[in-house]
């Protein structure tokens, strides 16, 4: 939800590169860098347990961190940055957090929810959904988890854009609302498949025994009748007169 605000207690680290990183893995903590407003870079080092828990909890990916650093008291409202995952495990291999000021809007992706059943889908057609986030500016305590976009009145053929998204309170969207789709109605695609074409005989391929080639026509008795005149004339030449 809007407004959440999560405590985060961070190491800070000395060693840097790919080593260092790997070392830290192997003992189950994710390095990490916190951008602070203006100031060095805080390089760090936290529990994977305890950052999962962070990012998957019910505030969602927008949350305050309130993170501190061992050692000291004072507590930097954060947001997430940026985050890295292992392309094969899944599992966190960094994280990248910026200090933020409670007073002045900073940008975010939020993702558009579509809620409802459209009477579009009922008749036979297909939502699909096109953009799934935007991008907006707010205060970071009024940043949402998400966005719901009511899609039940779509009918087939039917388009919804970022202007037809309902405004929310402290929220400037920041995409072109004529130029963002966010979600169609169409009819589903058809696949027409081609007509199976007759094959052709291939060359020194003989026809089975009583087919013949298409376009000819073997005439009734065409065998017998060319078979017995040579069988007469046969005949006629070993007949000798008395």
């Amino acid at each position: 939800m809007a407004g959440e605000r999560v405590k985060l207690s961070v190491r800070e680290r000395e060693g840097r590169g790919t080593g260092d990183s790997r070392r830290l893995r192997r003992q189950g903590l994710i390095p990490g860098v916190l951008y602070g407003r203006g100031n060095q870079p805080h390089p760090f080092s936290v529990e994977e347990r305890e950052l999962r828990r962070v990012l998957t909890g019910d505030h969602g990916l927008h949350a305050i961190l309130d993170v501190t650093l061992d050692g000291q008291t004072t507590a930097h409202a954060s947001i997430l940055k940026d985050y890295q995952v292992h392309p094969v495990r899944g599992n966190l291999v960094h994280v990248d957090l910026q200090e933020v000021r409670l007073d002045q809007p900073i940008q975010a992706q939020v993702v558009v929810e579509l809620v409802g059943d459209p009477e579009g889908v009922k008749e036979g057609g297909v939502l699909s959904q096109v953009q799934r986030e935007i991008n907006i500016e707010a205060l970071p305590l009024e940043i949402p988890e998400r966005l719901e976009l009511d899609v039940s009145g779509m009918a087939i053929g039917d388009t919804l854009r970022l202007a037809d998204l309902p405004p929310h309170e402290g929220v400037t969207y920041l995409d072109d609302p004529d130029g963002t789709v966010l979600a169609t109605v169409t009819m589903p695609t058809r696949i027409v498949e081609p007509e199976p074409e007759e094959e052709e005989l291939a060359e020194g391929e003989e026809l089975p025994e009583g087919e013949v080639p298409e376009g000819e026509e073997a005439s009734e008795g065409g065998a017998e009748a060319s078979a017995e005149p040579e069988a007469d004339a046969a005949g006629e030449q070993g007949t000798t007169e008395d």
